[in-house]
């Protein structure tokens, strides 16, 4: 009766995950057709924007030139996203019917850009792109309650300058993104029942196996162990990626000696590193405290550690080691796996990157590694990964040092 009531119970869980699967899809797919969108309505924007610096307006006073504005001013009327056009001074010289709509009305003559939006930070971020002298940055700003990204590319046609102004309406986008966090958060806690239910029957079985049967079913038992530990530490992955796009990741910075979470983390990592033989070893100095959420900073050396393990040969060694650098810890991650190619060490901490589809040989998702850069980077410190031509992971990471 127990099993037969545990088997109900999954074969529920299971299929409200299928629904929430399907969920998920449906919105993904929405959100993809967004963002093509999106992308080609930039695109097009882009070009319009080199148009206008090439033939500026002649009726504006502080331009030389004599262009052809009219034209292209009936190209950015159709544009999908609010187009506005300023001086060095932001005086407004060309508004779209798109910004129009969003602002409620046309521009006055000398009117500046601050005046016409009523979005004064707008002023600080154009005078720090022309003092900097960047060529185009982005920014999500808030008008009315709804969403936009806003694009500022500064212009330099001859000795003039000016500064282009897109405005992106993605509200629909950051609900969509929001509903994704949203739905991983819910697959994650619905993946945990299930999969933890089949871990208490594969540990019931190991101690109720007759001993003639136990010897022939073993092996099976800790092939089905060994997969339902991955599809954890999956779910795991997917929890805590949720939980800090959310924001809702909280830090409690204390004072912690990093050789004794460093010898947690590879406790947690035994049986994985035990299947390959590995010998996973530890050369923190004792004295060493770092200033550090010691959860996440365990997370972050079990992922690394669990990254090294997929990658390295059986009867191989991972060495973690830390140096005090005066104002912070530097921790390394070594292994005698490949290593990562010299083309790849800028992307790897991207979500869902993978080096090589042959190399990972399916195992991961790309997401730990993000996990791990979000992490030390919200301790202020760096990660980091180093190639090797003789071969071997090679991953570094700091952390603040206390009493500094």
């Amino acid at each position: 009766m127990l099993e037969e009531s545990r088997t109900h119970r999954t074969s529920a869980e299971i299929e409200t995950l299928t629904r929430l699967i399907a969920d998920q899809e449906r919105a993904l797919s929405t959100l993809r057709t967004l963002i093509a969108d999106r992308e080609r309505a930039y695109a097009d924007m882009q070009a319009l924007l080199e148009r206008l610096a090439q033939e500026p307006d002649p009726s504006h006073p502080h331009l030389s030139n004599a262009g052809a504005l009219t034209s292209q001013s009936l190209l950015a009327e159709t544009a999908y996203d609010g187009l506005l056009l300023v001086d060095h001074n932001q005086i407004i010289i060309h508004v779209n019917e798109s910004a129009r709509q969003l602002f409620g009305r046309d521009f006055e003559q000398g009117e500046t850009l601050a005046q016409y939006t009523g979005l004064p930070d707008l002023e600080a971020m154009i005078s720090d792109a022309i003092a900097y002298e960047e060529d185009s940055f982005e920014e999500q700003i808030t008008i009315d309650g709804r969403a936009f990204r806003t694009r500022i590319r500064v212009l330099r046609p001859d000795d003039a300058i000016w500064v282009a102004l897109a405005f992106q309406d993605v509200n629909e986008l950051v609900r969509l993104r929001r509903a994704r966090r949203d739905m991983v958060a819910n697959i994650s806690h619905e993946l945990r029942n299930p999969i933890a239910n089949i871990r208490l029957i594969i540990d019931s079985l190991f101690h109720e196996q007759e001993k003639p049967k136990r010897k022939a079913s073993t092996s099976a038992l800790k092939a089905i162990a060994r997969e339902t530990d991955s599809l954890l530490w999956l779910v795991q992955e997917l929890y805590d990626l949720s939980m800090i796009e959310s924001g809702e990741a909280i830090l409690r910075m204390i004072e912690t000696p990093l050789a004794p979470l460093v010898a947690e983390a590879i406790e947690r990592m035994e049986d994985q590193s035990d299947y390959k033989n590995l010998t996973l070893e530890s050369s923190v100095p004792d004295d060493l405290l770092v200033l550090a959420d010691r959860d996440q900073v365990r997370r972050v050396l079990m992922n690394l550690i669990h990254n090294a393990i997929k990658f390295s040969p059986e009867n191989g060694r991972i060495t973690i080691g830390a140096e005090n650098n005066a104002t912070d810890a530097t921790i390394s991650i070594i292994d005698e796996g490949p290593g990562v190619p010299e083309e790849h060490v800028q992307r790897i901490f991207e979500r869902f990157y993978q080096v090589d589809q042959a190399r990972s040989r399916g195992e991961g998702t790309g997401l730990g590694l993000a996990i791990c850069k979000h992490i030390v980077e919200a301790h202020d410190g760096r990660i980091w990964a180093e190639s090797n031509k003789q071969g071997g992971g090679r991953f570094f990471f700091t952390l603040p040092l206390a009493h500094v």
